[in-house]
């Protein structure tokens, strides 16, 4: 039997379809008709980099598809830690702004943790403070982070079941691994987490129902380690269109993977856009 492909960029269409209605309700019911100011999601981008910059512009792309407004903040690559948090602080303040994604990673100088944490609650739609977080891993109200909910869409469209299953996570990130495992653990999965230190890690790899490759190195997940009849989610992406998995090696016997391009990149965007939708929700009441 073929396995199933978890097909994110098809989920990530019908999201958008869905989202395109509730923001035109949204702006129906706030002043009167679509003239109304739309729903805001404010990006911050620090400094130069060229994929940074790529990934600023397909999300204000997704907010101009989706019927939403993209503010976009650039600051210089000389741009200092008070500075961002600066404008941190104007987009808080700002009533029209509803959600707030500052692009990681951000220059050397800069204390990226502070300024992710400057990000109020209610508008980080990105999932990247400390406080979203926690109230995230405590099973309380928080946007998580984009990508790892993402996955979550994508596995619960599908119907793969979560519970009472062993998932190995292969990466500890604050914006991928630690919150995909919280995150997989709520939904009641027995969670590995694997990393840098691990010994042993094809072994581990061996017992996964599920496997998470968020590690961030090209292909490191050789297909050798990974069962039969086992779910593949691979959240990388590198140059040559490779994920984090030898994905090569276990299409023919796992039980469902997600491709790459096309499984988990498009979930983390059209994720972004759901939280910020549901966060101006919110702040009409």
């Amino acid at each position: 039997m073929a396995a199933l492909v978890l097909n994110g960029k098809q989920l990530s269409l019908q999201m958008e379809t869905d989202l395109t209605a509730r923001v035109a309700a949204l702006r129906a019911r706030m002043s009167g008709g679509a003239g109304a100011e739309p729903p805001v999601l404010a990006t911050i981008l620090v400094g130069d980099d060229p994929a940074s910059a790529t990934y600023v512009k397909m999300k204000g792309n997704a907010c101009v598809r989706v019927g939403m407004e993209s503010r976009k903040v650039v600051l210089p690559q000389s741009a200092s830690t008070a500075q961002l948090l600066a404008e941190v602080d104007a987009l808080n303040a700002d009533p029209r702004v509803h959600g707030i994604l500052l692009q990681h990673p951000v220059p050397p100088q800069i204390d990226e943790r502070a300024c992710f944490d400057r990000i109020a609650l209610a508008k980080d739609v990105d999932g990247v403070t400390v406080l979203g977080f926690g109230k995230m891993a405590m099973g309380e109200a928080a946007f998580g982070s984009a990508t790892p909910a993402g996955i979550m869409r994508l596995l619960a469209h599908y119907k793969v079941e979560l519970a009472g299953k062993h998932a190995v996570v292969v990466g500890r990130s604050p914006i991928l691994g630690k919150p995909v495992a919280m995150m997989l653990l709520n939904a009641n999965a027995t969670v590995t987490i694997c990393h840098s230190k691990t010994q042993g890690l094809p072994e581990l790899v061996r017992q996964a129902d599920l496997v998470v490759g968020a590690v961030g190195r090209p292909q490191f997940i050789k297909g050798a380690w990974i069962r039969p009849g086992a779910v593949v989610v691979d959240a990388g992406y590198h140059p040559g269109g490779v994920g984090d998995i030898e994905l090569s090696a276990v299409i023919d016997t796992c039980a469902a993977y997600t491709p790459v391009p096309g499984g988990v990149g498009p979930m983390t965007i059209a994720t972004l856009m759901a939280q910020t939708v549901e966060a101006a929700e919110k702040a009409a009441g």
